[in-house]
């Protein structure tokens, strides 16, 4: 088994001591986002989750603390965009978090911390060129901290719409996504940096950029040392390359901010969530109650010795 800790949410910025008391006790609670009265009861024993994918802005706050991750493997998805506070409202200096990818880096190695630079959007301040010259700034200063770049343009959900209306981000057709990925990419070459695109219907590849598989069966075998059985992740969209995981995060819970963010209709809704947060709870937000619960049948999808060397 997968673990995505999250899609959903920031667990290392704000919830990493809630993951770590999951971990001890040996299972956690994931309420159905589409039916409030459903749960689900993942055990979390090392021996059934293959690898944990940790995907965050900030780590900060759980680095002293990955010793508490002894036994398990697993690796980042690191957000790191030029963006002002006029778009991400609450994330401190881009330059602390420079610091702090370098910090994790130091720790892990530089392929356990994926750069992500998403999502893209183009509006009058944030123009191609803005974006070529800080992709280009960052990925200097990150040489030798990752071995890869992912990218991926602002898909324009309906709250997303909303949230970011003031901003008057741009439309992007093909073409123009070619560009900004091209010129990117010539950055990213520069800097010794593979580069792949998530989850985006262009073929970008005219660049020699490839198409992301966030949750990585094959960074896990690099990782972990053996190989896992990964089936493609049928709840994702239909470009998504990733492996099927099980999430353990909740929607309406990420305290950074973001105007662009998928995850959140509002700020208001993610501090209202936070406030009924316990740390010793089975559940990320609040505690169960009458609620169905269903336990997940987890196992580890790992291959045979045979089948590793075969």
């Amino acid at each position: 088994m997968l673990l995505s800790a999250s899609r959903r949410t920031d667990v290392p910025a704000f919830f990493h001591e809630w993951f770590f008391n999951r971990l001890r006790e040996g299972f956690v609670l994931v309420r159905n986002p589409m039916n409030a009265g459903q749960i689900r009861r993942v055990q979390l024993a090392p021996e059934l989750v293959d690898c944990i994918v940790f995907w965050t802005k900030n780590p900060d706050p759980m680095i002293p603390r990955l010793g508490g991750l002894d036994g398990y493997q697993y690796y980042f998805q690191f957000s790191l965009t030029p963006y002002g506070r006029d778009a991400e409202t609450r994330l401190p200096d881009k330059a602390k978090i420079v610091d702090t990818f370098k910090r994790l880096s130091d720790r892990l190695g530089p392929h356990r911390v994926v750069w992500r630079y998403d999502p893209i959007f183009v509006n009058a301040r944030y123009t191609v060129s803005f974006h070529a010259e800080s992709f280009g700034s960052t990925a200097r200063a990150l040489r030798g901290y990752t071995e890869k770049a992912t990218i991926s343009f602002m898909d324009m959900y309906r709250k997303t719409e909303r949230n970011m209306a003031a901003l008057a981000p741009e439309t992007l057709g093909p073409e123009a996504k070619l560009d900004i990925a091209g010129r990117l990419a010539a950055a990213a070459r520069e800097n010794s940096l593979a580069m792949d695109a998530c989850a985006e219907d262009v073929d970008l590849s005219v660049h020699g950029i490839s198409r992301a598989k966030c949750i990585d069966d094959r960074l896990v075998a690099r990782i972990a040392g053996y190989r896992i059985d990964a089936k493609k992740d049928k709840s994702q969209r239909r470009e998504c390359g990733c492996a099927a995981a099980v999430d353990v995060g909740a929607y309406d819970t990420c305290l950074h901010g973001c105007l662009y963010c998928y995850a959140n209709r509002g700020f208001g809704a993610a501090r209202e969530n936070a406030q009924n947060h316990d740390k010793s709870s089975p559940l990320l937000v609040g505690r169960p109650g009458a609620e169905t619960c269903v336990e997940l049948g987890a196992k580890s999808d790992r291959q045979a010795q045979g089948e590793l060397w075969g």
